[in-house]
C-alpha cells in the first residue's frame, strides 16, 4: 500500500520543521512549501535519508497569489491526495501597527489568513471525496488576546478552524487549531525578539510540541493548547474581560 501524504507549510525552521520529521517518523510521504529553495531541498534530503520516505518540495511564497495558487492546485490534485495539510507558515511584527506600512499589514493578512483559508478551502473538496482526510492550522495562544493583527488574524484561524471540524468531521474530515505560545524557532529572532523577552517558564521545545498536538489530533481533538501553563492562560483570557486582558502586554505570541 502506498504512503499517505502530508503537506506542511513553512517547514525549514521551528514548529514545521518539527512537523514534517514528525510525520516522515509516522511513515508519510511529504511536499513541503517554502520560499527558500535551498533550504527545502537540504531538509527534504535528511528527511530522505532519515524516514526512507518520498518528499516533494515546492517553493512558493504565499503571500503571492499566483504563487499561493500553485499550492492550491497540489493540495487539491485527485491524482496524488494530501491525507493531511498542515497551515504552519507565519511570521510577525514588532512594530506596532499604526508605525507599519499598509502593505506589510496585508503581507501577514495575506500569509496568516488568506492562505489559512484557500489551502484549507482547496483540501477540504478531495477529502470530502475520499471520505478522510485532516487538516491543522497553527494558530496561537495570541488569539485569545488583544494584541494587535497578528492576534485577530490568529483569533480567525482558531475559529475555523473548530468550526470546519464541528461542519465536517462527521463526513471523515478532521480539523485542529494548535495554539502554542512561545517557542524556541526562528519566529521571534526574525522579528528581533530576544529569549530573555518572556520568563523562562513560558518557552516550549518545538519537537515536544507537535508530538502533543498530533496526539491531540489522534484523540478527535479541535483544538490544542500545549502545556499545563498555556491551558490555564487560555482559560484565564476567555473569561477576563478585553479591557483587563489589554493591560498584559507582556503575554506573548506564538
Amino acid at each position: 500500500m502506498s504512503r499517505p501524504t502530508a503537506l506542511v507549510t513553512g517547514p525549514t525552521a521551528g514548529i514545521g520543521r518539527s512537523f514534517a520529521h514528525a510525520l516522515a517518523g509516522r511513515g508519510y510521504d511529504l511536499v513541503l512549501v517554502a520560499r527558500d529553495r535551498d533550504r527545502l531541498d537540504s531538509l527534504a534530503a535528511q528527511l530522505r535519508e532519515a524516514y526512507g520516505v518520498e518528499v516533494e518540495v515546492l517553493p512558493a511564497d504565499l503571500a503571492d497569489r499566483d504563487a499561493l495558487a500553485t499550492v492550491e492546485a497540489r493540495v487539491a490534485d485527485p491524482d496524488r491526495p494530501v491525507a493531511l495539510l498542515v497551515n504552519n507558515a507565519g511570521f510577525g511584527h514588532k512594530t506596532p501597527f499604526a508605525e507599519n506600512s499598509v502593505e506589510d499589514e496585508q503581507q501577514l493578512l495575506d500569509v496568516l489568513v488568506t492562505a489559512v483559508l484557500r489551502l484549507s478551502h482547496a483540501a477540504l473538496k478531495p477529502m470530502l471525496a475520499r471520505g478522510g482526510g485532516a487538516i491543522v492550522n497553527v494558530s496561537s495562544v495570541a488569539g485569545f488576546l488583544p494584541r494587535g493583527t497578528y492576534s485577530a488574524a490568529k483569533a480567525y484561524v482558531t475559529s475555523f478552524s473548530e468550526w470546519l471540524d464541528l461542519t465536517y468531521r462527521d463526513r471523515g474530515v478532521r480539523a485542529m487549531a494548535l495554539c502554542p505560545g512561545f517557542v524556541r524557532t526562528e519566529f521571534h529572532e526574525r522579528m528581533g525578539v530576544s529569549q530573555g523577552s518572556a520568563p523562562a517558564w513560558m518557552w516550549l521545545d518545538a519537537d515536544r510540541l507537535v508530538q502533543d498536538a498530533l496526539a491531540d489530533l489522534d484523540r478527535g481533538r479541535s483544538l490544542s493548547v500545549p502545556s499545563r501553563r498555556y491551558k490555564v492562560l487560555t482559560a484565564v483570557a476567555r473569561y477576563t474581560p478585553r479591557s483587563a486582558l489589554a493591560r498584559f502586554q507582556s503575554v506573548g505570541r506564538r
